[in-house]
């Protein structure tokens, strides 16, 4: 049973899921106009793991069996490498809005490979119904023209679907996986080895030899700066708390909060058009994550953000 808590701590602590996680989509796409994707990355999340990993051990709780740095490396190759660095380089031609409208289907999949493991869920009749909606919602929000007219980029949007079949495959390896570490541990891992992970990634790719100080802008640096302290060090912390003082079912809503608070600032902030057809498919894919996400014992639990989108997971 969840263990009580004072209402403003809970209310603060939704307000920063809800808002920072929705934010670090719009952060992604300004920091990496001048930042290489996986390099951008996977300093940031080694930042932000030694910060953490620092902090813990000053805490003496920085442990973790040889087995459980093994989990932690396969969960944050496939939550933070797979769910996370491939959005970041999706977002280098894909509005920071559609990303996180096409990202949060991410409980379909998770649903369809729970079911298919041994030990997983059966969904729920409504839990069908959901995928069938979000998958028509997908279907027409990239099935045309993108806001605005312009038209997806199929790669990016290829990979995109890749980042969401491995944040759910991360998600679920995460939940089955033997003798876990506890979550704040975990978290920290996943960052420090996923980082490492996508430095290497960034480096065979030459996005070092390619940058140059000279290319850097303000804003990026500061889009980044937010990524690591906003959304790793202080959105995170605050979904680990949710998760001991509140229900999974009412944590889980920032699935289908996030997206909006995209949206909404991709277009404040960097003028991206919404036209008709993002709205309906916004609504339909929203919609349809609201089924899943509530269909508590029925079907798979959503995915936990990428510490931090997380993110998904952003």
């Amino acid at each position: 049973m969840p263990s009580s808590a004072p209402r403003t701590a809970i209310f603060l602590a939704f307000a920063a899921i809800y808002v920072i996680w929705g934010s670090t989509y719009l952060a992604i796409r300004v920091a990496v106009e001048t930042l290489p994707p996986f390099a951008m990355a996977g300093v940031r999340f080694i930042l932000a793991g030694v910060i953490l990993y620092s902090w813990l051990a000053f805490k003496d709780r920085a442990r973790a069996t040889p087995r459980q740095w093994f989990d932690n490396l396969v969960a944050g190759a496939l939550l933070l490498v797979g769910g996370n660095g491939i959005v970041v380089w999706a977002e280098q031609a894909i509005p920071s809005g559609t990303t996180t409208l096409i990202i949060s289907i991410s409980p379909l999949f998770m649903v369809l490979l729970d079911w298919g493991l041994p030990s997983g869920s059966r969904p729920s009749w409504p839990t069908l119904a959901g995928l069938a909606l979000g998958f028509g919602g997908l279907l027409l929000l990239i099935g045309g023209a993108a806001a605005g007219g312009a038209a997806i980029d199929p790669w990016r949007c290829a990979g995109l679907m890749v980042s969401c079949v491995s944040w759910s495959a991360g998600s679920l390896y995460s939940r089955y996986a033997r003798n876990p570490v506890e979550p704040m541990t975990a978290a920290t891992l996943q960052m420090l080895l996923g980082g490492l992970i996508m430095l290497a990634i960034g480096l065979v790719r030459g996005e070092l030899t390619a940058f140059h100080s000279g290319l850097l802008t303000t804003r990026s640096v500061i889009a980044w700066s937010y990524l690591v302290a906003a959304g790793s060090l202080v959105a995170f912390p605050c979904y680990v708390y949710l998760l001991k003082h509140t229900s999974p079912a009412r944590v889980s809503t920032y699935a289908y909060v996030n997206p909006l608070v995209a949206v909404f600032l991709g277009w404040l902030i960097l003028a991206e058009p919404i036209d008709t057809r993002t709205l309906v498919a916004s609504a339909i894919i929203i919609a349809a994550v609201a089924i899943i996400t509530t269909q508590k014992g029925k079907a798979a639990l959503p995915p936990r953000p990428v510490p931090p989108a997380v993110t998904n997971r952003a």
